[in-house]
């Protein structure tokens, strides 16, 4: 993928989490919770598993820092304990980190260049494997481990009635071309 190209997906991340957080609001604690069968069992799990995510990514490849840290209510870093680990029990506090960290992901995406995707990156993965690949690899999984997940989002929200609208990148590509029209 060229920079152009991750920049759209960054800009289309944070476009579909702010649909898909509008959609989840309309639901009540307990059915945003509902273990409704899917891998994270929840509306709320998978959310919180992609925001997680987006994180352990993210810190990986700008090598940290507080943007890329999740923090509780009085902004005390929360130790990720698992890929299942639910970082905000209040909506109301994943919601602003979501919103964060995507603006984070949109100033990351802009500032991309090709030499620096082909270079090699070196981290731990949570089993404590080391692993070198190109930084392309990385940025691709990041934002096709956030379109996976967040495809079954959709599907629990149209099994709780909830609409969430379309949620397709061109979509979104759309309203951009006819907002520069």
């Amino acid at each position: 993928m060229s920079t152009e190209q991750y920049q759209a997906m960054a800009r289309y991340n944070s476009w579909i989490n702010s649909r898909l957080v509008d959609a989840t609001l309309t639901l009540s604690d307990e059915e945003r919770k509902r273990d409704l069968g899917a891998f994270f069992g929840s509306i709320h799990r998978t959310l919180n598993h992609v925001l997680l995510g987006d994180y352990v990514w993210m810190k990986r490849l700008t090598g940290g820092g507080q943007a890329c840290t999740p923090l509780d209510a009085q902004g005390v870093e929360i130790g990720i304990q698992g890929l299942d680990h639910v970082l905000y029990d209040d909506f109301a506090l994943y919601t602003a980190r979501r919103r964060e960290l995507d603006g984070e992901l949109l100033r990351f995406a802009e500032q991309l260049s090709e030499s620096w995707l082909a270079e090699t990156m070196s981290y731990a993965n949570s089993k404590g494997v080391v692993r070198r690949h190109p930084r392309w690899w990385a940025v691709g999984h990041l934002f096709n481990h956030q379109t996976h997940h967040r495809g079954q989002v959709t599907a629990m929200l149209t099994r709780l009635g909830v609409d969430p609208g379309p949620t397709d990148l061109m979509v979104m590509q759309w309203s951009e071309a006819e907002a520069q029209q």
